[in-house]
């Protein structure tokens, strides 16, 4: 393959936020490789080459990795999309059903990141772009294991960047709002439900679907996450869409009881007594 154009890996990218950013990079100039649990179903896209990958299996991460160097010869930006929604009281999902939400949501992340470093450090250059959230800086009840992935990968991704900078490498993340995509029919539901909290679920359920229908278009996410992949001199965050934006700023210069009741009003949270 031509080793002269960039190299773009993004994980998750056979539909929505993954989709549009693999495309978007194509018409960058990337050449891209867009990866899925199964690429035989998805629908070939122009610059796009599609290849298996399951970021829950190390011996899948590895030979994704091996594959993409020997095809392409380099991989200049790893974006790390993969991902899955939780929602739920705290209580209501088991351990299991929470480890399995951090395999993917952050030990994927850790799995391709450990995985592409070497080459990258290898050639002094390269981008790891991760998706975060507005989950990654405010709180979300009923969806506290999401949003402590989300958590988790804002601090992880922050001290990585310090850590390889000195390297030529940079660590990225991309902090999206509400965003139209088929997410929420992928959002793990508790697997131990309780009574006590099944009207406040329905509540948040509806928050969520109401958030993904009149969110911003994927496509203004994949502009945030090309210009993290592009920017000559890159911020450490991009909040993708203007909702995304005003919260960012709400949530640095918002006084903390008050944003603190304003999460519970919005949420029809019974009482109003700040946290502290």
């Amino acid at each position: 393959m031509n080793g002269r154009r960039p190299v773009a890996l993004v994980t998750g990218a056979s539909s929505g936020i993954g989709q549009a950013a693999a495309l978007a990079l194509a018409e960058a100039g990337f050449d891209v490789v867009g990866t899925s649990r199964d690429a035989s179903k998805v629908t070939p896209r122009d610059g796009v080459t599609f290849l298996d990958l399951d970021v829950t299996s190390d011996a899948s991460v590895t030979a994704l990795v091996r594959q993409v160097v020997e095809r392409f010869g380099r991989i200049d930006v790893l974006v790390n999309n993969a991902g899955i929604g939780s929602t739920g009281a705290a209580e209501e999902s088991s351990l299991p059903q929470d480890q399995h939400v951090f395999d993917i949501n952050v030990f994927g992340v850790l799995r391709m990141t450990k995985a592409v470093l070497p080459h990258m450090r290898a050639r002094r250059s390269g981008r790891i772009v991760n998706l975060s959230s507005i989950y990654g800086f405010i709180p979300q009840p009923y969806m506290a294991v999401y949003v402590a992935s989300k958590h988790a990968i804002e601090g992880y991704s922050e001290s990585l960047d310090h850590e390889v900078r000195e390297h030529g490498v940079r660590v990225l993340l991309v902090e999206p709002g509400g965003t139209n995509t088929a997410f929420e029919g992928n959002i793990v539901q508790p697997d131990t439900p309780l009574p006590a909290y099944a009207r406040q679920r329905r509540v948040t359920d509806r928050v969520v679907a109401e958030a993904v229908k009149g969110g911003d278009s994927p496509t203004v996410v994949a502009r945030a996450i090309v210009a993290a992949a592009t920017a000559r001199r890159p911020r450490l965050r991009y909040t993708a869409g203007p909702f995304a934006k005003r919260l960012s700023l709400l949530r640095r210069v918002v006084p903390a009881r008050i944003f603190d009741r304003q999460i519970r009003t919005f949420n029809e949270l019974a009482g109003d007594r700040p946290a502290g």
